[in-house]
């Protein structure tokens, strides 16, 4: 069906295109055209299950933060066989991100360049959804600050996101690479990284006592970060036993993309000419962090070979995002059974 539906998709804008992506899901799950075509999807952990921060994952593949960022398709979205979905970035106030047009596709180099910066409808109503959901397997949200809050005040919009989405959150991404935020990637530097953790942490604590239930916290970390800068932030998410790293979000670099149209736009490159830099920054920080922590590969994966080479460098769980805009679901279930 993705087949037939992707080049009438890709006539129209990219943002819109993707708009209209979730309501066609959302209604062929309301409809119950999802449940027929797809009837063992969503049917929680079979012998592919893996367990990893004290959660048991369905099967090894996710959908990055970014493609549902309200919350709105979770259930539509679990019943394509992802053992796992991360919702968000979602910010303590809602804001309509960066102006428009911010999303180009640049479909021969199987790519997308955004500048979206956190567009969402604020904590609050992503949590009333969660509080709704059915979809059985692993539900991570991704945490940002709001652009109009200065670096020196993001702790607060951080915890703030963290207390409200703890209750429906089986893990919390703190998300502090995305390109697209003016200054957010400074929070990825040893001397602003660390206070930010340890103050999650600390909040993290404290929720924990009143919720009677652990979630872990993960942190999603750069590509363009450089191997001296992995080295440090690794030091940084060993010492303080963060539970996990997600590895990468997007790039602002250009590898192997023609020099024209959307690749010319500002703003963050996902797709396949991402995989190179994501698959480096995995190794790297497997060798910094050892085997006890767990890291989620994400960036450029787009067939089952590109999964494996992710595995491969020590990525315990991956995620995709843009592969999904190219292969349909057609991509999660290769992925799945791997």
């Amino acid at each position: 069906m993705y087949s037939t539906l992707r080049p009438l998709l890709f006539r129209l804008d990219a943002e819109r295109a993707h708009r209209w992506t979730l309501k066609l899901l959302s209604a062929a799950h309301q409809l119950g055209i999802l449940q027929l075509m797809l009837p063992h999807a969503g049917s929680g952990p079979g012998s592919g299950a893996v367990e990893l921060m004290g959660l048991t994952f369905p099967n090894r593949v996710g959908l990055a933060a970014g493609y549902d960022k309200n919350a709105a398709c979770v259930d539509a979205l679990g019943m394509l066989g992802f053992g796992f979905i991360e919702v968000g970035t979602v910010t303590p106030r809602p804001q309509p991100g960066n102006a428009r047009p911010r999303i180009f596709r640049i479909p021969e180099a199987q790519a997308v360049v955004n500048r979206m910066g956190f567009p969402n409808e604020g904590v609050a109503a992503l949590c009333a959804r969660l509080r709704l959901r059915r979809f059985r397997g692993v539900c991570g949200v991704n945490i940002g600050k709001n652009a109009a809050t200065p670096l020196e005040q993001a702790q607060a919009d951080y915890a703030a996101c963290l207390r409200a989405v703890y209750p429906y959150a089986d893990y919390v991404a703190v998300n502090v690479s995305s390109p697209n935020t003016a200054g957010l990637r400074e929070l990825q530097r040893e001397g602003r990284l660390a206070p930010l953790l340890e103050s999650l942490l600390e909040t993290r604590s404290q929720l924990a006592q009143e919720h009677g239930r652990h979630v872990p916290l993960l942190v999603k970390l750069s590509p363009d970060l450089s191997d001296e800068e992995l080295a440090a932030t690794a030091a940084v998410i060993g010492k303080l036993r963060v539970e996990g790293v997600i590895a990468t979000n997007t790039t602002i670099r250009r590898p192997s993309v023609p020099d024209r149209d959307g690749a010319r736009e500002a703003g963050g490159l996902s797709g396949a000419p991402l995989l190179e830099l994501a698959v480096a920054a995995v190794r790297k920080l497997r060798a910094e962090l050892g085997a006890e922590v767990p890291i989620i590969g994400v960036g450029g994966i787009g067939s089952a070979p590109d999964a494996l080479q992710m595995r491969a460098a020590g990525a315990d769980l991956v995620q995709v995002y843009t592969g999904l805009v190219y292969r349909g679901p057609r991509l999660v279930r290769e992925l799945s059974e791997l």
